[in-house]
């Protein structure tokens, strides 16, 4: 395994990690479990620093001049991405700090609804962004898209619970705050989708195979 390939695999396990963060913070959130909230809490640190030691390799193999000008367009790319992988998690460690204030047993019945189905609508963006990576494929962008607009419909819907009195005033600004927090979620599954697209599809050590 070449040093890119290697680069490579550990990148698609850091959209691994983030995404069981996402997945256990809504879980948390709304299954009340405030021991699991704060270990994902605490693994936010781990993935930050495999977010900087993978910035770091990156750095290292450009310094090392790439062999083509793909592989260079990919470590590029690379250092644009890596910072969005690391947002999203800090992302679930917020909703997961929520959670571990017992915040979803406050939530009114609809908030805790819509905050639900954002919470999988999260972790279908993700989880496609981490697709479209894997495979260098632009394919689903179009399906991206659609199911952004979905979470900001969702979000929308959230807004007018909040402001229909149903909830405490803390309640409803930290609840107005987790829908924020998939929001941005979706908005950075999005972005790198996009940046997927922007780059050379061709993987490290398969010039040649188009």
């Amino acid at each position: 395994m070449t040093r890119l390939e290697e680069l490579d695999r550990r990148v698609i396990q850091l959209f691994a990690e983030v995404g069981e963060a996402v997945a256990g913070a809504t879980l948390a959130l709304l299954g009340g479990d405030r021991e699991a909230a704060k270990a994902i809490v605490r693994r936010d640190e781990e993935i930050d620093r495999r977010e900087l030691e993978l910035e770091r390799l990156a750095w290292e193999a450009l310094e090392l001049a790439p062999a083509s000008r793909s592989e260079t367009r990919y470590l590029v790319s690379l250092l644009r991405i890596l910072p969005e992988i690391e947002r999203t998690g800090d992302l679930a460690e917020h909703v997961a700090s929520r959670a571990s204030r017992g915040l979803g047993t406050e939530m009114s019945a609809k908030a805790r609804g819509i905050v639900e189905r954002m919470g999988e609508v999260a972790c279908s963006l993700w989880g496609m962004a981490a697709d479209a990576f894997g495979d260098r494929s632009v394919d689903a962008i179009d399906r991206i898209d659609r199911l952004d607009d979905q979470m900001d419909e969702y979000s929308v819907i959230l807004t007018a619970e909040i402001v229909s009195g149903n909830m405490s005033l803390p309640v409803a600004i930290e609840v107005a705050m987790i829908g924020r927090f998939y929001e941005r979620i979706g908005d950075h599954s999005v972005n790198l989708a996009r940046q997927v697209s922007s780059w050379n599809r061709v993987a490290p050590g398969e010039e040649g195979k188009r």
